[in-house]
């Protein structure tokens, strides 16, 4: 396996971000990681070749290459090309998971432990333990335990359904399950194993999740059924992915679209970033709060769209999202309560439970966190409420270990009046290696 060529250093510990003037110009976000990780995973279950083009270079994209390699797949190529690799894998096969890599070390990649048991669950033989970091060791994964079980599968966990997660080839029957909470991952895992099971496979979700999964299966000749919620699978012989192109992450770009909102006389185009739809929920929430967003289309190869946004500076005003709208807008959350900050009147977020499982629990990380910087905001069990004061002071803010909060650090930092310390600013290597100098690109020196 040639070596990866990864990004070698990671920011410092402790990062300042001072108030900017104004943001502009162009800037094409890092590969979307979602669909960079089931790139990997389905391209690992697919006979011959399969080429990722714009594979993220992340610490947790990295796992996942790792991952699938100690499985079997070959990593025949993987050349740099921007916050990406154009990336040749061979892939195993469907039911060619190599029995003889018993631990499997997720690093921090909550997506990878989620997702991948789905396909080793149903292999003819073998036995693996997936483990990662200190925070994975604590985020649940008995939500999939628990289908995969249905399914016949012979999976266990740590007590209190943490990893490590071990999985055991198996023989699988197909089931219909219905999602106790919306999870994409869940689905993704289950519709995974549903490839390998007797019969068909039908997930039913009470709210509608992202489907890269489901994009990606149709892209490697699975017949993917969806009809009022429900998602349907039929067992296959073998899958045949054979070219993907990875769109930039909207989940990395929002973090430059509420900057780009917050400053004054801002104006900024960010390339090439997927829309799917289910991803793009900040832009509806940004939409009603009084944003100034506007998308052009772009070819999308493999059936992800991809667009240009604009983004232009905005007075905001304050508004609720609900527990319909939060699978659509999961990883934005944290931002919305920052927009609230600014914004004129009260902005609540509920039926977002979901927060607190991540890689920290965000709820409560980011109340302390902007609470600390000057904002109005109370923790709920479900989400939180903001009290708009229409500017952020500063301070400090620890990130947790998460990517997500070490970045919304940073956007504040460079709203806000006095200019924040971000302590444990190197999480946000796990999906944004290069936000700072991004940052700086665009006028955030």
């Amino acid at each position: 396996m040639p070596p990866l060529p990864w990004a070698a250093e990671r920011a410092s510990h402790q990062v300042r971000f001072d108030p900017v003037d104004r943001l502009a110009g162009e800037l094409t976000p890092p590969p979307d990681k979602s669909i960079s990780h089931r790139a990997a995973i389905v391209g690992a279950m697919s006979d011959g070749r399969v080429r990722i083009r714009g594979y993220l270079r992340s610490a947790d994209t990295a796992a996942t290459l790792e991952a699938v390699t100690a499985l079997g797949a070959r990593l025949v190529d993987a050349q740099p090309r921007g916050a990406g690799l154009d990336v040749e894998l061979a892939g195993a096969g469907l039911r060619g998971a190599d029995p003889g890599r018993a631990a499997i070390d997720v690093g921090n990649a909550g997506t990878l432990i989620r997702i991948l048991p789905g396909w080793l669950a149903g292999q003819p033989r073998g036995r693996w333990a997936l483990q990662g970091d200190e925070s994975i060791a604590r985020r649940p994964v008995d939500r999939v335990v628990h289908p995969l079980r249905r399914m016949g599968a012979t999976v266990d966990c740590r007590e209190g359904g943490l990893p490590p997660l071990v999985v055991e080839g198996s023989d699988l029957h197909g089931i219909e399950y219905e999602l106790p909470v919306a999870s994409a991952q869940v689905k993704s895992c289950v519709l995974l194993a549903g490839l390998l099971a007797d019969g068909d496979t039908t997930v039913v979700e009470p709210l509608a999740t992202r489907d890269h999964t489901e994009i990606m299966l149709r892209s490697a000749g699975v017949e993917v059924r969806e009809s009022d919620g429900r998602v349907t699978v039929e067992p296959q012989r073998r899958l045949e992915l054979r070219d993907v192109q990875v769109p930039g992450d909207f989940s990395s770009a929002a973090f430059f679209i509420v900057a780009a909102t917050l400053v004054p006389g801002s104006e900024m185009r960010l390339l090439d970033v997927g829309v799917n739809p289910t991803r793009t929920g900040l832009l509806r929430v940004l939409e009603r709060m009084g944003g100034d967003v506007e998308l052009v289309d772009a070819p999308a190869p493999g059936g992800e769209r991809a667009a240009a946004i604009i983004v232009r500076s905005a007075r905001l005003r304050g508004t609720r999202v609900e527990a319909e709208e939060v699978p659509l807008v999961i990883d934005e959350l944290p931002l919305v309560a920052l927009l609230g900050a600014f914004a004129e009147g009260t902005t609540e977020v509920r039926g977002a439970e979901e927060l607190r499982r991540k890689e920290s629990d965000r709820v409560t990380t980011v109340v302390e966190g902007l609470r600390g910087l000057g904002a109005r905001i109370e923790a709920a069990p479900d989400g939180f409420v903001v009290a708009g004061a229409g500017e952020l002071q500063g301070g400090r803010i620890a990130a947790g270990a998460d990517h997500r909060i070490a970045m919304l650090g940073a956007v504040a930092g460079i709203a806000s009046r006095d200019g924040v310390d971000v302590d444990g600013f190197d999480a946000a290597a796990v999906s944004y290696p290069t936000f700072v100098e991004d940052l700086e690109a665009v006028g955030a020196a």
